[in-house]
C-alpha cells in the first residue's frame, strides 16, 4: 500500500515502507531462508556515497545526508536514529552498540564503545534463582534484565567528534522525528515479525498499545505506525543533546517505567552513562589490515584469531563452499570461541590476553592441531570448564565519496529487547544483561558458554559478539561489512571476508551464499539451507554435526572498487536498501 507522507520534506514524498522483530521467548518465527544462485546475486553501483541497511527508509535517509554533503558519520548518525523508528525490534535508543569508523582525511581509524552497562545495583548472583541455579527468565523476559541504554550517547559523540560539521544535531534528528510524529506504513520484516512481538509485549498494556489499534488488535501489513511519545523524546534530544535522554523529564520517564516493571536502575545510572571512544583491534589478512571493534566485543578479537588461523592454509585451492573449506573454517572458529568463553569480557574489570589471542604465532599454535580429515572434539580443542546473544540487533555500512566509511552494529538483544516501553517514552528498552553469564558455565539465550570473567557487576559491559569491521588495502577501505545474529555474527563476518579476499566474490554473491556456524559449543555445525548433500555427508564423514536451523543473520555490506560502490543489502531480511547516489 503506497501513500504520501505528510511530511513536507521532499525524501519521505515517496512509498513508506518498515521492518520490525517478533519473537516467542525472543525468537522470530521466519521463512526459512533460501540463498538464490550465487551467479544471479547483483550488486547495487553507486559512484559517490552509500547506505546500506536492514531497513530501506533509514538507508534512504542516510543516502540524503551524503546527498547534502554530509560525511559518512553523519548519514551513520542519521540512519541509527531513524531506524530507531522504522525498524524497532533492532534499530533503537533504549539500547546499545559499536561503531568503528575510518577517516580517509586523517588516515585514522577510531571506534566507540556505546554498549550497555550494568545499573549499580547489579550483583553477580542478580540472575540466580533460590538454590542458587541460574534462571533463564530472570534474564531473558523480566525487566531486571534491562542495561543502561548507550545508544544516544554513542551516536552524539559520532557526531561531536567525526561529522563533517555541517549538521548540527537537531538537523541530523530532523528526519527521525517526522517519520514518528507523522508514521510510516508497515511492512517487510516488520509485518512479518510484529504480530508474534506482539504477544510478548502484551504482559505491558503501554508497550502494546505503542503497535496496536484503538481496539487493541496489533498492526498489520498496511497500516500506519504513529510514535508520537517517541518523536517527543528525540525532540527532547535534538533540543537538549544527550542530556534530553540522560536527565530531566525523559530520564525519569524512563526510570520510573523500568522500576514499576521490576528494574533496578536509577535517574543516576542514566546521568552517570558515558560512551567510550577505543582505539580499534587491528589485524592483517593476506596483505589486507582488519579493523574492528575491541572488548567488550568479542567480535574483533574473535575474528582476527580465525582468520590467523586460516591464512595458513590455502583457502582459494579449496573450492568455495566444499567440504574442505568448510572443515578448516570450523576448526578455526572452535578454536576462537573456546578462546572467547575462557577469557574475553568488559576491559574495564577482565585483563585479557588479546594480544596473545591475535598473534599470528598463536594462530599457528592452534592450526597445528587441526587435523584436515577429521574434526577435533569440542573438549579436545579446550581442556577445561568453559565454553545466542539475540537477534534483535541490527547492522548497516557506510561509505562516502571522500573515502571515509562508517560499520556500525547496535541491539536490543531479543526483537524488541524485553518488550518494555517506558509509559510516555514510546522508547523500546533492552534485555542485553542476558548476555552476561549467570553463573560460571552457564550459557545464555543462544548458546554461548561463558565464565568468571563475563559476570554481572556494577556498571560493567556486557561481553558482544557484534563485530563492526572495515577491511583496508594501502590504508584505503575495501570492504565494509558486519551483521547481526549474537554468537553467529563473528562467523558471518569471516565467510564474507573468505569470499570476498580467498575467493574474489561479488559481494551480492558473498552476502547471499548460505552461512554455516560452529561455536565451540554446543559441538555442532549449524547451516544454512543451500549447501550440496555430498558436502553435508563429507562433513558428516568427518566428525561434524551440521544441523539445520542456522539461525539469523544480515550482514548489510559494501565494497569499494576503483569504478565506485557497491553495495549488498542482505536478502535475508525483507525491505533491506543500498540506497547510494
Amino acid at each position: 500500500m503506497a501513500l504520501t507522507a505528510t511530511m513536507s520534506r521532499r525524501l519521505f514524498a515517496a512509498l513508506l515502507v518498515i521492518g520490525i522483530a517478533t519473537p516467542a521467548l525472543g525468537q522470530v518465527q521466519r521463512r526459512a531462508y533460501e540463498p538464490p544462485a550465487t551467479d544471479t546475486a547483483r550488486s547495487i553501483r553507486a559512484e559517490h556515497g552509500m547506505v546500506v541497511a536492514q531497513e530501506k527508509l533509514a538507508a534512504r535517509v542516510g543516502a540524503d545526508i551524503l546527498r547534502q554533503g554530509g560525511n559518512a558519520v553523519d548519514a551513520a548518525v542519521a540512519t541509527g536514529f531513524a531506524m530507531a523508528v522504522t525498524y524497532p525490534r533492532a534499530g533503537n535508543i533504549g539500547g546499545g552498540g559499536f561503531m568503528v569508523i575510518h577517516l580517509a582525511g586523517r588516515n585514522e581509524d577510531v571506534a566507540i564503545d556505546y554498549r550497555e552497562t550494568a545499573p549499580q545495583a547489579a550483583t553477580r548472583d542478580m540472575f540466580l534463582n533460590a538454590d542458587g541455579k541460574p534462571d533463564p527468565d530472570k534474564s531473558r523476559n523480566y525487566a531486571l534484565a534491562i542495561g543502561v541504554p548507550g545508544t544516544v550517547a554513542g551516536l552524539a559523540l559520532a557526531l561531536e567528534k567525526y561529522g563533517s560539521g555541517k549538521f548540527t544535531l537537531a538537523q541530523i534528528l530532523k528526519p527521525a522525528i517526522d517519520l514518528a510524529r507523522d508514521g510510516f506504513i508497515v511492512t517487510d520484516d516488520t509485518s512479518d515479525t510484529l504480530s508474534d512481538m506482539y504477544r510478548r509485549m502484551s504482559r505491558w498494556p503501554n508497550s502494546a498499545k505503542t503497535f496496536s489499534h484503538a481496539d487493541g488488535t496489533p498492526l498489520r501489513e498496511g497500516d500506519r505506525l504513529i510514535q508520537g511519545d517517541l518523536a517527543g523524546v528525540l525532540t527532547a534530544i535534538a533540543e537538549q543533546g544527550p542530556r534530553g535522554f540522560y536527565e530531566g523529564a525523559v530520564a525519569e520517564k524512563l526510570v520510573s517505567g523500568i522500576k514499576n516493571a521490576g528494574g533496578i536502575f536509577t535517574l543516576e545510572d542514566l546521568k552517570s552513562y558515558q560512551a567510550v571512544i577505543r582505539t580499534p583491534i587491528r589485524g592483517t589478512y593476506r596483505g589486507y589490515n582488519i579493523i574492528s571493534m575491541p572488548q567488550p566485543s568479542s567480535g574483533g578479537v574473535v575474528l582476527l584469531e580465525i582468520l590467523n588461523i586460516l591464512e595458513g592454509f590455502q583457502m582459494s585451492d579449496m573450492k568455495q563452499g566444499s567440504a574442505a573449506s568448510l572443515h578448516v573454517m570450523i576448526e578455526a572458529m572452535k578454536r576462537a570461541y573456546a578462546d572467547r568463553a575462557r577469557y574475553l569480557g568488559d576491559p574495564a574489570f577482565v585483563d585479557a590476553p588479546t594480544q596473545l589471542l591475535v598473534d599470528k604465532d598463536y594462530a599457528a599454535r592452534q592450526r597445528a592441531t587441526i587435523d584436515l580429515a577429521r574434526a577435533t572434539p569440542w573438549a579436545d580443542v579446550r581442556n577445561a570448564k568453559q565454553p545466542h546473544e539475540g537477534d534483535n540487533t541490527t547492522h548497516y555500512s557506510v561509505v562516502d565519496a571522500a573515502g571515509n566509511a562508517v560499520s556500525n552494529t547496535y541491539t536490543l538483544n531479543f526483537p524488541y529487547g524485553v518488550g518494555l516501553v517506558a509509559d510516555g517514552t514510546g522508547v523500546l528498552l533492552n534485555n542485553e544483561l542476558d548476555d552476561f553469564t549467570a553463573a560460571p558455565g552457564a550459557s545464555n539465550a543462544f548458546g554461548l558458554v561463558g565464565f568468571e570473567a563475563n559476570l554481572p557487576g556494577p556498571g560493567k559491559r556486557p561481553l558482544s559478539s557484534m563485530s563492526p569491521t572495515i577491511v583496508l588495502k594501502d590504508g584505503k577501505p575495501v570492504l565494509v561489512t558486519g551483521s547481526p545474529g549474537g554468537s553467529r555474527i563473528i562467523s558471518a563476518v569471516t565467510q564474507i571476508i573468505v569470499d570476498v579476499i580467498d575467493y574474489k566474490m561479488d559481494i551480492a554473491a558473498a552476502v547471499a551464499a548460505p552461512r554455516m556456524h560452529h561455536q565451540w559449543l554446543p559441538d555442532e555445525v549449524r547451516i544454512e539451507k543451500g549447501f550440496p548433500d555430498e558436502v553435508l555427508t563429507e562433513l558428516r564423514a568427518n566428525g561434524h554435526k551440521p544441523v539445520e536451523p542456522l539461525g539469523y543473520s544480515s550482514a548489510n555490506s559494501i565494497v569499494v572498487t576503483t569504478s565506485g560502490l557497491l553495495g549488498a543489502p542482505d536478502p535475508r531480511t525483507r525491505g533491506s536498501e543500498a540506497a547510494g547516489y
